[in-house]
């Protein structure tokens, strides 16, 4: 069921009108748009006079190891130095290449003055052990080493990495720690696909500056949105060439509303749509990320992240919860001298249709905000209790769930381990977060087909993660 709101309020992540498309349910309203300043330079920062992407780091012989370096790093970033959180003294940090069945082998060590660990977000892989465990705590000082195996059916796609040691996601993520991983069987000696992780950042005297209480409760959002470290970055293409964008929301809140030029779309998360679709307009909720297309254009053409309405904080407490402003993501700039970018077909066939099979199971889970030594975040009437179960689930089986949102803002949903499968949408779509409007429910289906664990589901705003909208869930 549906739960009506207001059409200023309609956040719902779907097909955005004609030519558009979002990452969630169908009927958001334009006018949950507010018009900002020229997006030129409304990032903030110096505008970059050049594209740079992250050092890839790419498998060999079916397993790819390395050392990943969590420390303080003062790096060069939007046209400034500044003291931020870093893997191996850069942000982005290296992005890893990767194919089906390959085998992640990182020593993770922890030169922070606070605990934190490695999560490979979206990969389908198991959470046990060494494995992508989101319990595992990596003490300042200390190292520990993740073998991460991924089977040889894994989703291409592309997906990220970040700390997620529970009470210091927020800081670490908006901090620097983030990353992309991609998963195909291409070979990228020549003309690879260009990695674009997007991220937004507050600086002040030179570090990243401290957030208040109430931008925790809203969900913090930055002053300066980076591209790869960088602002607004042009980036050269030929005049009707073909260029693809692997795009990552590394955002803690920001959603990325994209407008501005034509995009092809080719894969959302860790599914595809089939055939791609062309729009003109893409949201990507904090930690969802993109596979597009797009054409070189005869002259400079912005991809703009618009100023997106989440919602209000609710409760008498907090006033809307509003993105300052429009913010230019890059700039696609015609270069005779420039070459395209190999576009390889996409997946070979769509995931599996889970929507008119049978279920073995329903369940709703209902989020919520409540008092209790401040503002908590719930889900289900409950803040995050690493110690207890809150959804025991059987291998083998597929489930229903409705994902109910009882609050006034916005919250994306994300399922560690196993894809989510959108109910009420044509065509086959499958996620790993999946935004939640506020006042509304989601309808999603769950194949619990493998990885017998316990592992976590939660919001993806990364401050209400934190604050406790988190729960466990074991499969076995």
């Amino acid at each position: 069921m549906t739960h009506p709101i207001s059409r200023r309020r309609a956040i719902g992540l779907g097909l955005l009108g004609v030519g558009s498309l979002g990452l969630g349910v169908a009927g958001v309203a334009s006018s949950g748009l507010r018009s900002g300043p020229s997006a030129a330079n409304a990032s903030g920062g110096a505008p970059a006079t050049s594209w740079s992407e992250p050092t890839v780091l790419a498998s060999s012989g079916g397993v790819l190891t390395f050392d990943l370096t969590v420390s303080e790093a003062t790096v060069d970033v939007a046209g400034t130095s500044a003291r931020m959180l870093a893997y191996n003294g850069t942000v982005p940090g290296p992005t890893l290449h990767v194919r089906p069945g390959d085998t992640l082998r990182v020593h993770l060590v922890n030169r922070l003055d606070q605990p934190t660990n490695l999560h490979t977000h979206g990969l389908v892989v198991s959470a046990r052990g060494n494995g992508d465990n989101p319990f595992v705590s990596v003490e300042p000082g200390e190292s520990f080493d993740y073998e991460i195996s991924l089977p040889d059916d894994h989703p291409h796609g592309v997906f990220w990495y970040h700390p997620h040691r529970h009470g210091f996601v927020a800081d670490q993520v908006f901090g620097g720690l983030y990353g992309a991983i991609v998963v195909d069987e291409e070979e990228w000696s020549q003309r690879p696909p260009r990695v674009v992780v997007v991220s937004d950042v507050t600086l002040a005297g030179g570090a990243v500056a401290s957030v208040s209480d109430a931008e925790r409760l809203q969900g913090r959002v930055g002053d300066v949105v980076l591209t790869n470290g960088l602002a607004a970055p042009p980036l050269a293409v030929p005049s009707g060439g073909t260029e693809r964008l692997l795009i990552v929301n590394a955002c803690v809140s920001r959603y990325l509303d994209l407008g501005g030029l034509a995009m092809t779309v080719r894969g959302l998360d860790s599914g595809s749509f089939v055939p791609p679709r062309t729009v003109d307009r893409l949201v990507l909720a904090p930690g969802n990320r993109a596979d597009v297309l797009v054409e070189g254009p005869d002259r400079p053409v912005a991809l703009v992240a618009r100023a997106y309405d989440r919602g209000a904080g609710g409760m008498g407490m907090m006033g809307a919860v509003e993105q300052e402003s429009d913010a230019t993501i890059l700039t696609l700039v015609p270069d005779a001298g420039a070459g395209p970018t190999a576009a390889a077909a996409p997946a070979k066939s769509p995931p599996r249709d889970l929507r008119n099979g049978d279920i073995d199971h329903a369940r709703t889970l209902t989020f919520t905000m409540g008092m209790g030594g401040g503002m908590r975040f719930l889900i289900d009437g409950r803040p995050f209790d690493p110690d207890r179960v809150d959804q025991t689930v059987d291998i083998g089986t597929v489930e229903e769930w409705t994902l109910a949102n009882a609050t006034m803002m916005g919250h994306p949903f994300h399922l560690h381990i196993w894809p989510m499968q959108l109910v009420d949408h044509n065509g086959v779509d499958v996620r790993d977060v999946v935004d939640v409007p506020a006042g509304r429910s989601v309808r999603v289906r769950i194949a619990f087909d493998r990885f017998p664990g316990r592992t976590v589901y939660h919001c993806h705003i990364l401050d209400h993660e934190d604050l406790g909208m988190m729960g466990v869930i074991e499969a076995s």
